[in-house]
């Protein structure tokens, strides 16, 4: 006799060995519960053909296809992805809504001796709750925002940081992207999707100390193609901030060992240049289009960020609140100068005194 499935919640997850998410690949790969692995019962194309069916024909004749290839597909992952799991393997299975895609998966696993169980409500309750971590996370943490104009390595600050101890986010590694019109990742990943950089940002959130300061580079509302929740948004607005003053020619260098990669794609770099159409003459534009196919970076970046980036962080500067804001003056952007500028921020008590 079939077992019924064990139906836990979302607070009981860590109590398991595995997660396993049942979905198609593509609904895996837009996003997951992280650290599942994805077994899916159907793949993308037998779930489309069973929704056609579906909608064509009937429910019987639906079921009745999607049964023999959700058989099929459980046994292969037995066989396969499972065949070294020990009797006392106890896994968690969820597919969209916690119904027949997991529910079947899970029954298979229960009939052979595992005690598999089942995420009630599935993805779309792990998603419910994703969106009220967001919104309640953020306001309980200690954030100081590191800001300064394009190249002020704020980056490599964070990274210095960490390399201290201290506790640090790093917004555009969720992201994979830094954030401005040429911030695509160098190696072409895609950035996530929205619900995916949730989910990332989530466990990132979940992970910090309350009891610590986080440091965190200043974003604006978008990285590239992903959006900050409000409350995120909201908490680093509302925060002390120390705005790094790097002279430019310091500035510039670090921009051209950060965007060289640029330099081997040439007509995609003047490419991505037309999306300045509009905030810039054409005559402008034309010119750095002209540089971008050339290879000529140092003048390109050189104007780019004396003429587009800098006037953007000023107008976005002069809306923050002044009594936040705290000045550090970083000569030069090479290691010793990062790792100094690392120590001095730790080191200042007053300042978090002062900010908090």
């Amino acid at each position: 006799m079939a077992h019924k499935p064990d139906l836990v919640t979302l607070d009981q997850i860590d109590a398991f060995d595995a997660l396993v998410d049942a979905r198609s690949p593509a609904e895996y790969a837009h996003d997951h519960v992280p650290g599942a692995v994805n077994l899916p019962v159907l793949d993308d194309d037998e779930r489309r053909l069973v929704g056609t069916l579906y909608k064509q024909v009937g429910a019987f004749e639906a079921r009745r296809l999607g049964a023999v290839w959700v058989a099929r597909n459980i046994a292969r992952h037995v066989a396969q992805a499972m065949q070294d799991k020990p009797a006392h393997w106890r896994p968690l299975v969820y597919c969209w809504r916690g119904g027949q895609r997991s529910g079947s998966f899970v029954l298979w696993l229960r009939q052979i001796g595992w005690a598999a169980a089942q995420l009630q409500g599935g993805y779309k309750a792990y998603r419910g709750w994703v969106v009220r971590q967001l919104q309640a996370l953020p306001s309980g943490l200690q954030w100081r925002v590191l800001d300064g104009p394009t190249g002020s390595g704020k980056t490599r600050l964070l990274q210095a940081l960490a390399a201290r101890g201290a506790q640090v986010l790093d917004l555009e590694a969720l992201a994979r992207h830094r954030g401005s019109v040429l911030g695509a990742w160098p190696d072409g990943a895609p950035q996530p999707s929205q619900k995916g950089f949730d989910s990332a940002l989530v466990a990132a959130l979940r992970g910090l100390d309350a009891a610590r300061p986080v440091w965190v580079e200043a974003e604006s509302r978008k990285i590239g193609a992903v959006q900050l929740p409000e409350a995120l948004h909201h908490a680093l607005q509302a925060a002390p901030r120390v705005v790094l003053e790097v002279p430019f020619d310091a500035r510039l260098a670090l921009v051209l060992q950060d965007y060289a990669w640029w330099g081997r794609d040439p007509q995609g770099l003047a490419q991505r240049l037309s999306a300045l159409r509009g905030l810039q003459s054409n005559e402008t534009l034309a010119r750095w289009q002209h540089w971008a196919r050339q290879g000529r970076l140092a003048e390109l970046f050189a104007e780019l960020m004396a003429l587009h980036y800098d006037p953007l962080y000023r107008r976005a500067a002069m809306r923050a609140d002044p009594a936040l804001r705290h000045t550090l003056t970083v000569s030069t952007l090479d290691a010793a100068g990062l790792e100094d500028a690392a120590a001095a921020l730790l080191a200042e008590d007053a300042f978090h005194n002062e900010m908090t």
